[in-house]
């Protein structure tokens, strides 16, 4: 063997007892960083577009923010948002909550939800006192 195979030898030796005894020496404590579990969501209607992200928060709630977009993916104002929760398949009957606006095009609503699971979210939003899109969908709260 020359002595440039034994050198490498050596090296791969050194790396599969170094990859063999590490686990003994890695700290087995949980991670204490909560992941990000938050859910995005584009809803949309022939009249409006609503990027939608759900944020877990502590005690069983949920933060909403709402992006509210023309159909041509322009800042759309509204009067008014309303959000609806609901989960048929857990018991818990649709609430509804008033968003409170953050930005012309942005809102932001925080609302119980006791369990994770398949819930159904619908947007009430009011362009004008006439004029009202409703959007709905199904989404997975973590």
């Amino acid at each position: 063997m020359t002595k440039a195979t034994v050198t490498k030898l050596k090296l791969y030796a050194v790396f599969l007892i170094l990859m063999a005894v590490l686990p003994f020496f890695a700290d087995a404590k949980p991670d204490p960083k909560v992941a990000d579990e938050s859910f995005f969501i584009h809803l949309h209607d022939q009249r409006a577009m609503a990027n939608v992200t759900i944020s877990p928060v502590r005690n069983g709630a949920v933060e909403i923010a709402i992006q509210l977009e023309t159909v041509e993916e322009l800042p759309l104002k509204a009067e008014a948002v309303t959000v609806t929760l609901g989960n048929a398949d857990k018991g818990v009957l649709p609430v509804t909550a008033s968003a409170r606006r953050t930005a012309d095009d942005q809102w932001s609503v925080r609302m119980a939800a006791s369990e994770a699971g398949r819930w159904n979210l619908a947007l009430g939003i009011t362009l004008a006192a006439t004029t009202t899109v409703n959007i709905a969908a199904p989404i997975l709260i973590y």
